[in-house]
């Protein structure tokens, strides 16, 4: 069952990323040509991802690996030093510039500013023991009572390589702590992130 969202949160989501697509067009044509120089391939990518009350939207993403990339791995969250990124996509995704189609589902209503990460339809996660299923993690059904966004709590304080169960300790945190002044805060940590071109640096964000 959804949460209701807090004060302002979608006016401000339709008026942030209305700006942000006006003024980042020109970014989109300088990451279009970049990655049609690199390989040729698509520019755009796009996901099956789990929304709100699980139900599922398409997330458009600039592409940042080899066409195919998940031929063989099926939906497998990215690693550091993943082979299958490109030289282009290594610098779109540590300056967060792969996520910036996504302004488009802020806009339509998939998804916030801030939330738990969207995740993959049917995304599952290795152990030692056996692949384990996403949906079948604690904490995974308190996650999505709210839209999932473009930063949060564990996209900016969770190292990207702890196991997911640690992750939505912190999306938890996030859906019962969510107020407007907390997305102002995490907007503004995620931006000086992006400019510092850190999203991919080992250990904590911030």
């Amino acid at each position: 069952m959804s949460l209701p969202d807090p004060h302002l949160k979608r006016p401000f989501d339709i008026l942030l990323s209305s700006a942000g697509l006006i003024l980042s067009s020109p970014i989109w044509l300088l990451v279009a040509v970049a990655i049609k120089v690199q390989d040729g391939g698509a520019v755009l990518y796009r996901q099956d991802r789990v929304g709100r009350d699980g139900r599922l939207f398409t997330a458009l993403k600039f592409r940042s690996m080899i066409p195919h990339a998940e031929t063989r791995t099926g939906a497998v969250q990215a690693s550091r030093e993943d082979p299958r990124v490109t030289t282009v996509g290594a610098v779109l995704r540590a300056t967060a510039l792969d996520e910036l189609p996504q302004l488009v589902n802020i806009l339509k209503g998939d998804m916030s500013f801030v939330g738990p990460r969207a995740l993959r339809a049917g995304e599952i996660e290795q152990n030692a023991d056996a692949p384990v299923s996403l949906s079948a993690i604690p904490g995974y059904a308190e996650r999505i009572t709210v839209r999932p966004g473009l930063t949060g709590i564990a996209q900016i304080y969770a190292p990207r390589d702890v196991p997911r169960r640690s992750k939505f300790r912190y999306d938890r945190l996030y859906v019962r702590r969510q107020s407007f002044w907390l997305d102002v805060r995490l907007i503004a940590l995620s931006f000086w992130i992006s400019v510092r071109g850190s999203w991919e640096a080992p250990g904590s964000k911030w």
